[in-house]
């Protein structure tokens, strides 16, 4: 499961709600939102992402929150170790290899070791300004 994915079934469990029934009301599969909260499907898209907001009536702090959460939920990772040093290009590999070996403590001792070394925000995970443009082109054209 997925940042974005648990939050979203916290979400429908707080209210009561079916996951087909609100399949239904955003207009998607119950399959693919089993899909989605479980991982096995990837972020969803920034339209998707409102949808589901306007479902609950997300704004403001909870909003943004699950568009973090989706920016952290890719349920395939990649490591782009150009530029890297030797043991940081080994690090990486060995956290993809391990990760879902290990206990959730020793994931939480790892990210607050992260955190302290280099504090996590949003800036670093939105996207780059060509990838921005693009994105805001196709928005257009739909």
């Amino acid at each position: 499961m997925t940042p974005f994915g648990e939050k979203l079934r916290q979400l429908r469990a707080e209210r009561g709600i079916l996951q087909q029934d609100m399949a239904a009301a955003i207009e998607v599969s119950p399959a693919y939102l089993s899909a989605l909260e479980h991982g096995r499907r990837g972020a969803p898209s920034a339209g998707l992402i409102h949808q589901i907001c306007e479902f609950f009536g997300l704004i403001w702090d909870d909003a943004d929150e699950l568009k973090a959460l989706a920016k952290l939920s890719r349920p395939r990772l990649k490591l782009n170790a150009a530029g890297m040093t030797p043991e940081q290009t080994a690090l990486g590999n060995r956290i993809v290899r391990e990760l879902r070996h290990l206990d959730p403590q020793t994931v939480t001792a790892m990210q607050q070791l992260l955190d302290q070394a280099r504090p996590v925000t949003l800036e670093a995970h939105r996207p780059r300004a060509g990838k921005r443009a693009k994105a805001a082109g196709s928005d257009q054209e739909s």
